[in-house]
């Protein structure tokens, strides 16, 4: 015991350098993926028929295929046309992979707007921009956040992968760890405890989240 956490002191410098590594490629890849969802979802929601098959073949191909072989593509596809850091092809990659599933979610959570609410908010003179910002987003919001929420951890879970383009990120530390004490088992525990405050730190922030919505809406309701 009295070895592992002196190993574990000794490698927190370069574990928590590789944390902030991992929570700035996640948060830069979340964003795109955000953004690339809401247009995804957008199309999706479509009434011109093309513009749905886009959307439904792009949903398709991501969520069938490995995130390891659109990291590779992305990195080796993208260096050999113009000069791409490690980071930000992982970033592209995580963001391509995630931007599909919060489609999904997006797209889910607005057909879960009962269309009640949308036809008298119309009928009360509110325009469709208006309707969107003041009725349907809010609705959907309080219905997609626990769903996201959880996409959310799984991305930085999955940003381990980008160890594999030379990302010298939380996993890759755990690697080098591995290779220089001679001790694997060590290495992964220690990197599986810094995921895991990741991971309950993010699950509390969504839970806060979460309840700050509700409290917002009792009054409403009252």
């Amino acid at each position: 015991m009295s070895d592992f956490l002196e190993l574990f002191a000794e490698y927190s410098p370069l574990f928590l350098e590789a944390t902030s590594v991992t929570l700035r490629l996640t948060a830069a890849a979340l964003l795109m993926a955000m953004v690339g969802g809401a247009v995804v979802a957008a199309l999706a929601m479509s009434k011109v028929r093309p513009l749905r098959w886009l959307a439904t073949a792009y949903i398709g191909v991501v969520r069938g295929t490995p995130l390891i072989t659109q990291i590779f593509i992305i990195y080796f596809g993208l260096t050999a046309v113009v000069t791409l850091e490690a980071f930000w092809a992982g970033a592209l990659a995580l963001a391509f992979h995630n931007s599909a599933y919060i489609a999904e979610i997006i797209r889910s959570g607005f057909q879960a707007v009962p269309k009640g609410l949308t036809e008298a908010s119309r009928s009360l003179g509110m325009s469709k921009v208006k309707t969107l910002k003041r009725v349907q987003a809010p609705l959907a919001l309080r219905t997609t956040l626990p769903v996201l929420g959880n996409q959310y951890i799984i991305a930085v879970k999955d940003s381990s992968l980008v160890s594999f383009i030379g990302m010298t990120e939380l996993f890759q530390t755990s690697r080098n760890m591995a290779a220089t004490t001679y001790e694997p088992l060590t290495a992964y525990i220690v990197v599986a405890i810094y995921y895991l405050v990741i991971v309950l730190a993010l699950t509390a922030l969504v839970a806060w989240l979460e309840h700050r919505l509700s409290a917002h809406r009792r009054p409403a309701q009252a």
